[in-house]
């Protein structure tokens, strides 16, 4: 009987590519695997036919081969020619999944696991004014820097490191587990490939000591609290070799005693007099660029805010600043003198008898609890 096209047995096109073959073969193996389909001949049969063209067209040269010639343009005796044999399911997985755990299958030469290192992060507390002007700043942060006794070998000097001998240098090992092949980063070396005898005593065989080292950081106009700025390659170095991780710079926003931050507004408590609020008239407060000054209405109540447009802050990511929003709050005098007391009196007298009309808000509660009670 005629062989099935290589590509359509594994469902592909013919211009696929290798990862493309590798997962429609990986889905098709697990379906077919034998020790998956006890005594199904039919499954084993088509385990045998994916696994054959799983190996010809991961090949470049057979599949060059058979893109031109087809099925007389290869051995079909080459790599198995697709016969199950002894290797198992482990051996039929082995190069997908040392793609995935990191490490080479069949035919690949693995060598020490390479690892970027790990990013780093720095609390930074500022001022609001400083969030909302920008400002540069300097930090120092701890860092690891090549042991200058060992020169950055870990072994003592005088000795060298010599290759592991339970992943032979390799830095990785094969596990079995069911039915699965996995390569994993060696016990004994922790994927370095290789074991120090002698460790140097600067730097306990780690090759590296922790010194801290300044950095300039730009905090950018109006960042807020929380936000993050990153210095790209000053977090931990690698690993054999491997890319520096990041350092984020994290921004944290002192208490104001006059500003409450909301986004790019702020907002701020306005103690005014008794008499100011009643009468009215020109008031002074503070904003983050200096004191402005407004006029409040004549009979202002407790609780008013008034928007100064603009007096906010100018976000990261904000074309222009936030406003500022001003709560009046009414202060009532305190330890009165007799006569202040008296004066009072005779004030509260003339707009009593002067009817609701000085106290629209009393009116309006009085009536609303005489309606309650009814």
């Amino acid at each position: 009987m005629a062989k099935r096209d290589f590509y359509e047995t594994l469902g592909v096109a013919k211009n696929a590519s290798e990862d493309e073959i590798k997962k429609a073969y990986r889905k098709l193996a697990m379906k077919y695997h034998p020790d998956r389909n006890p005594d199904d001949k039919d499954a084993e049969e088509k385990f045998k036919e994916v696994k054959e063209a799983y190996e010809m067209l991961t090949n470049p040269d057979k599949r060059e081969a058979y893109d031109r010639y087809g099925h007389a343009g290869v051995d079909p005796n080459m790599g198995g020619g697709g016969g199950f044999g002894g290797g198992g399911f482990g051996d039929a997985f082995g190069d997908i999944f040392g793609d995935i755990f990191g490490g080479g299958g069949r035919g690949r030469s693995a060598g020490p696991q390479v690892y970027r290192g790990a990013d780093l992060r720095y609390n930074l507390e500022i001022t609001l004014e400083q969030a909302a002007h920008g400002f540069d700043t300097t930090i120092r942060v701890p860092s690891w820097d090549k042991c200058d006794t060992c020169h950055g070998s870990g072994a003592k000097p005088g000795t060298s490191p010599v290759t592991c001998t339970t992943c032979a240098g390799h830095g990785q090992v094969r596990m079995q587990q069911g039915f699965f092949s996995i390569q994993q980063t060696c016990p004994k070396c922790h994927g370095t490939g290789k074991i120090i005898p002698e460790p140097c005593p600067a730097c306990s065989g780690q090759g590296r000591i922790k010194r801290n080292k300044t950095l300039e950081v730009k905090i950018p106009v109006g960042i807020d609290n929380g936000m993050r700025i990153r210095s790209s390659g000053n977090g931990e170095p690698g690993t054999n070799g491997g890319p520096s991780g990041d350092l984020y710079v994290e921004i944290h926003i002192k208490p104001h005693p006059v500003f409450q931050r909301e986004g790019d507004d702020l907002h701020c408590e306005m103690p005014i007099s008794f008499t100011k609020a009643a009468l009215g008239g020109e008031i002074e407060v503070p904003t983050l660029s200096g004191k402005v000054s407004f006029t409040i209405p004549e009979g202002t109540q407790s609780g008013k805010t008034f928007r100064l447009k603009g007096k906010g802050i100018k976000g990261v990511r904000s074309g222009f600043a936030g406003d500022l929003f001003c709560h009046v709050a009414v202060e009532t005098p305190v330890k009165l003198t007799e006569k202040q007391k008296d004066l009072l009196r005779e004030f509260d007298k003339s707009t009593t008898e002067g009817g609701n009309k000085h106290s629209p808000q009393t009116k309006t509660w009085r009536d609303k609890v005489k309606d309650f009670f009814e």
